[in-house]
């Protein structure tokens, strides 16, 4: 028995070694770099012409609200071009939206064909020297195209994402979702001090036109795909958190197929840029620790699961239930009302394990078309109805 428990307990130890440092580790070492090494650009308040795409598939819900903060926008009018790009809806989308096109707001009705398809469609008609990707979901606070233009005045950067903070949550649900986006904000925020982040926040982001190359039909992520080609040709890809669009909280099941999409699109962007895993990549150490981490931390999870069993007595038992206790409390949650003390526990818990199912559930992008992956992420909107 010796030889088996021997493993066990060191298979045990480096998997909660490993999963200790991806979730608390690297954010806290990014973190202190951060504050001692980082740098953000020096702005300079400039105005440059500016093509602003807003792709949408099925949006009525929001359009209207998002088109209303575009209009109010501290930005010249005459330098801002704005075109919604209706992707195949079926709904009212494209309605709503034509009736700003007398405060200058161009409609493209385009066949159903994704979201990367209506992006090049938009880039063929853009004329600024700005491209602003944005969904339909986020509402734009009035300075936040100033801010992220004033970002490329310092002509190293390449690639600004706005900051996306989220409304509050309605429920548990909602709560939990938005805590772990504003965890995964920070990392975005420090790495872009640091240097670069490795893609843009999608909902929110500008790129220099010159930069931006038409994506294949089936990316994943246009905000991964766009971005690397800037960072590999030395650029910065930072987040300015002066430029704020504010975010519906959704669902974990919303949140659980978003994010299958989001970690097939880093085993996609991988095998399309082999050089993210080579010494071209500049912060290779931080996408390994980051993103393979976070694709690695199911797979983990199971290793502590197994190697458990395995550990000698009393450790055993305690860390056997220990985590029956945390998977059953996620199980629960699915079942407990709103209102009980306890979902303050079994939340959280059904929130980590919906990511780590979604993080195991990305490796589909082996075995299935990317377009399989894309399911639209529903939000519970609290605004104004559509007109």
């Amino acid at each position: 028995m010796w030889f088996p428990v021997h493993i066990g307990s060191w298979v045990f130890l480096a998997s909660a070694a490993l999963i200790v440092y991806v979730i608390a580790g690297h954010p806290l070492l990014l973190k202190l770099l951060a504050a001692r090494f980082g740098r953000l650009p020096q702005k300079r308040y400039e105005t440059r012409t500016v093509s602003m795409l807003i792709a949408v598939f099925n949006g009525e819900k929001f359009i209207g609200e998002k088109l209303d903060s575009v209009v109010a926008l501290d930005y010249p009018k005459e330098l801002l071009q704005v075109i919604v790009l209706s992707d195949g809806s079926t709904d009212a989308t494209a309605r709503i939206a034509g009736q700003y096109a007398d405060r200058g707001i161009q409609v493209i009705e385009l066949p159903r064909g994704g979201k990367p398809a209506a992006i090049n469609a938009g880039m063929k008609l853009a004329t600024g020297e700005i491209l602003v990707l944005t969904d339909a979901r986020q509402t734009l606070e009035p300075d936040s195209i100033r801010e992220m233009v004033a970002c490329f005045a310092d002509p190293s950067v390449g690639v600004v994402s706005g900051d996306l903070p989220m409304r509050k949550g309605a429920d548990s649900e909602e709560s939990n979702t938005s805590l772990y986006w504003r965890y995964d904000r920070a990392i975005r925020k420090d790495l872009g001090k640091l240097g670069s982040t490795f893609g843009a926040t999608g909902p929110f982001y500008a790129i220099r036109r010159s930069l931006a190359r038409p994506m294949p039909a089936d990316t994943l992520l246009d905000d991964m795909f766009l971005p690397l080609g800037p960072f590999f040709q030395g650029y910065r890809v930072i987040v300015d958190e002066q430029a704020r669009a504010l975010e519906y909280p959704f669902s974990v099941k919303s949140e659980f197929t978003r994010k299958i999409r989001t970690q097939a699109g880093i085993y996609q962007s991988v095998m399309r840029r082999p050089a993210l895993l080579t010494p071209k990549n500049r912060l290779l150490f931080h996408f390994i620790s980051y993103k393979l981490g976070r694709l690695a931390l199911p797979w983990l999870f199971l290793l502590v699961l197994a190697s458990s069993f395995f550990l000698p007595p009393p450790f055993a038992a305690i860390a056997v239930g220990a985590q029956a206790f945390f998977y059953l409390a996620a199980l629960a949650d699915f079942w407990l009302p709103e209102g009980l003390s306890i979902k303050r526990i079994t939340a959280p818990a059904r929130t980590v394990v919906v990511m780590l199912a979604a993080a195991a559930a990305a490796v589909a992008v082996f075995f299935v078309p990317p377009h399989k992956l894309w399911k639209v992420t529903e939000a519970r909107h609290r605004g104004r109805p559509a007109p």
